[in-house]
Formats: C-alpha cells, structure tokens, sequence
C-alpha cells in the first residue's frame, strides 16, 4: 500500500490536485450520421434490433482522411460514441423513467441508458457494411440506432473476444421484447412497396419491436411515424400489425 494515502495535503496542494482531476476535455465531432430514422419516435432503443436499418457516417474534415480508417475494414463492428443532440439541451436527471419499466418507476440514470444523462454521450454498437474513400470517408453501416444528424466522436473496432458476455445480467431490462405477431400490409400499402423491397423489411422490423410507448400502448390506436423519406400508419390488433397506410413524406 501506498504510506501516502492518508497524507494530509496543504491546502495549496490540494487545490492544486483539484485543478489537476477537473481538466476540461474539448469533444468535437468527427462526423455525422445519416439515417433511416428521421425523428426519435420508432427509432430502436437499442443498437442491432432492426437489422435492415441502415446509415452512413460521414466524416468531416480534418478527420475524412483516407488514412484515419486504413485497417478498420478488417473489422465486422465497431462501436460509435456519439452525442444525445436532441435532448442535450434539456440536461440531466439524477432519477428517469425507463420505457421499459412502463414509465411509471425511476431509477437512477447511471443504471439506465436515458439520454438525460451529466454528459450527453451515447455508446452504439453497429455492423460495418464497407467504406467508402472517393469523396471523403463514409462509413456505411447495419443495425444503428442512431437519427439523422447524430454527431459522432469516435469510433473504435469492437472485439467479440474480449467484449462478448453471453452471461451477463441484464437487470431490469431482461430479455429481449417483440410483439408477437405477423406484420401485415394493407393493400394500397403492398402496391406502393412493390418496388422497395428493403423499406418493406425495414417496417416490418421496427414495428416487431413495438415502437409505441409503454405508456401509451393502445389496441387499435392508429400510430405514425417516418422511415426514409416516407410517413407509414399502423394499428396494433389483437391477431397482427396491420400496416395501413404508407406515403411520402
């Protein structure tokens, strides 16, 4: 054991190692994401739930060097660290309300993933599709769960070997959830999807998740919201999830 542990310092000295422990750290984004979520409402709450989801970082300058990423194609994911620009400006809870408690009990924010936290930084695991060095660097990816014009901060290759804890506990978030049920198109809605075959799956995906709010989860409530360029409307019935209506935004 260190004998200076319970050294008594000089107020002077501990002032100074105050100052020394409270340097300040400058983030600035690296890039930005463009993605298939346009609004917070429906988008995952967590990374790789909706696979077909896809989304490109883009690389600003000085960072969209072909350089910077040499190597970082050998990787399948990498984990993005990125900023809650929605909700910064709201600043943080000590206690929130996780959806999946209902809405209803708190819990302290450093046990949840809430976006009200002391620094607004976000962790997302993602599938690396393939990079892109033509016109700057563009990093297109699987799985985000991330809306359109998200900053990020840094991106870090994601070792399964290490990082992997299959047996984990999970606490109050448990298992996976997903409704149940066939996702089904109305007519008008199966016409204007013939020739987009990816936003079919894309829709289908999300709303397997049950996007609604877990305080909010009404039968039959008609529910919207914007994938892509385009507006699609659902109810959640008793035997499918019937996809009513879908148009452009």
């Amino acid at each position: 054991m260190n004998r200076y542990c319970n050294q008594q310092l000089h107020p002077r000295q501990q002032a100074n190692a105050m100052s020394n422990n409270e340097a300040t750290v400058n983030l600035e984004p690296i890039g930005y994401i463009e993605s298939d979520f346009k609004e917070k409402f429906a988008t995952p709450r967590q990374p790789g739930l909706v696979t077909e989801a896809q989304a490109k970082l883009v690389l600003q300058g000085p960072y969209n060097q072909a350089d910077a990423v040499d190597g970082l194609e050998a990787f399948s994911h990498i984990w993005l660290i990125f900023g809650f620009h929605a909700t910064a400006e709201q600043g943080w809870k000590p206690k929130v309300r996780p959806p999946r408690l209902g809405g209803n009990a708190k819990l302290g924010v450093f046990a949840t993933r809430s976006t009200f936290r002391p620094n607004p930084l976000g962790l997302s695991l993602v599938r690396l599709e393939k990079i892109t060095t033509q016109q700057g660097v563009c990093l297109h990816i699987k799985g985000a769960d991330l809306i359109q014009g998200t900053p990020v901060y840094d991106i870090k290759p994601y070792l399964p070997w290490v990082e992997s804890q299959p047996d984990a506990a999970s606490g109050f978030a448990g298992e996976a959830q997903t409704l149940d049920l066939p996702v089904n198109f109305s007519a008008p809605a199966e016409a204007y999807l013939q020739t987009k075959p990816q936003l079919r799956a894309l829709i289908a995906q999300v709303l397997k998740h049950d996007p609604r709010p877990a305080y909010q989860q009404q039968d039959e409530r008609i529910y919207g919201c914007l994938l892509q360029q385009e507006n699609v409307q659902w109810q959640v019935l008793p035997e499918q999830i019937l996809v009513m209506a879908i148009s452009p935004a």
